[in-house]
C-alpha cells in the first residue's frame, strides 16, 4: 500500500469520502449479484478481446472524462485478472494551461479536444473486484503524450456524472480515482521515469512507440486496505491536532 504518512488530513478525508462511494457503489450492485464490470458487458452478448465495452466509450460532455473495459486474450493477461479500464481526460477538461509534451512526433489533432490523456488503468479480478493500477506507454492508448506533473493536475478533473450506462459505474470509477489519488500520482512519477530509462536503454528505439515497453509501472490494490489504511492515518492526525486552545500569550511582540 501507497504510504499515506505525508498525506494532508484534508486529503485523507477527501479519500475517505470516496472509499465510502466506492464501497457504497459495490454494496448495491452485489445486493443483485452485480458488479461494475458486469454493467459496462450487459447486452453486448459474446465477450470479444480488445472490443471497447460499452462501444464508443463512456463520455462524459460536461467534464470531458472518457473511459472505457476491455479484455486482452486470455494468455496474456495476469493470473487471476478478467480485464481493466483505461480512463482519459480530453482536453476540454483540462485544467488551464496544460500543453502536450514537445514530442518530435507531435501533430496537433485537426479537433483540438483529441489531444486526450490516458490517466491511469484499473485492472479487474474474475469476481469484478480492481486488483492492480497501472500506467502504459504511449502506443498502448494512441493518447497525446503528457508529461506526468501535467497529467496529476488532471486528476481531479477527472468525472462521470451522468447515468449511462450504469449510474453505479460512473461513480465507482469516479471515486477510485479519488481514493487512490496518492498511489496513482506516484505510479504517474514511475512511468516517466520508466520512460527515461527505457530510452536510455534503447537508443535505437523511439521509446514512446517501442512495443517492447507496454506497461510502464504498475502495483497491486485492495480497496479494503486502502480504506482501512486511511482510516488509520486520520485517527493519526486526529491525536496530532491540540485538544485544548493554545494558552493566551502575555509577552508582548516587538
Amino acid at each position: 500500500m501507497t504510504d499515506l504518512s505525508d498525506v494532508s488530513r484534508e486529503e485523507l478525508e477527501a479519500m475517505a469520502e470516496a472509499g465510502r462511494e466506492v464501497r457504497l457503489c459495490q454494496r448495491v450492485l452485489a445486493k443483485t449479484g452485480d458488479t461494475v464490470v458486469g454493467e459496462l458487458l450487459r447486452g453486448h452478448g459474446t465477450l470479444y478481446e480488445w472490443k471497447h465495452y460499452p462501444p464508443g466509450d463512456v463520455y462524459d460532455a460536461e467534464f470531458h472524462a472518457q473511459y472505457y473495459y476491455h479484455c486482452h486474450p486470455e494468455g496474456e493477461r495476469p493470473n487471476g485478472e478478467h480485464g481493466h479500464f483505461h480512463t482519459f481526460l480530453r482536453p476540454h477538461g483540462m485544467p488551464p494551461g496544460l500543453r502536450p509534451a514537445p514530442l518530435p512526433d507531435f501533430q496537433p489533432p485537426e479537433n483540438d479536444n483529441d489531444a486526450l490523456s490516458h490517466l491511469i488503468g484499473i485492472a479487474m479480478d474474475v469476481a469484478g473486484q480492481p486488483v492492480r493500477l497501472f500506467t502504459t506507454n504511449r502506443w498502448v492508448t494512441g493518447e497525446t503524450w503528457y508529461g506526468a506533473d501535467d497529467v496529476i493536475a488532471m486528476l481531479d478533473a477527472f468525472e462521470v456524472d451522468h447515468a449511462r450506462p450504469s449510474w453505479p459505474a460512473n461513480r465507482w470509477i469516479t471515486a477510485m480515482m479519488r481514493l487512490f489519488r496518492p498511489t496513482i500520482v506516484g505510479l504517474l512519477h514511475e512511468r516517466d521515469a520508466a520512460i527515461r530509462r527505457w530510452a536510455d536503454a534503447h537508443p535505437d528505439a523511439y521509446v514512446y512507440e517501442d512495443r517492447g515497453l507496454e506497461v510502464a509501472s504498475q502495483r497491486h490494490i485492495s480497496v479494503e486496505e486502502q480504506i482501512a489504511g486511511i482510516a488509520i492515518h486520520l485517527r493519526g492526525a486526529r491525536r496530532r491536532r491540540p485538544i485544548l486552545p493554545e494558552p493566551p500569550s502575555f509577552v508582548e511582540q516587538p
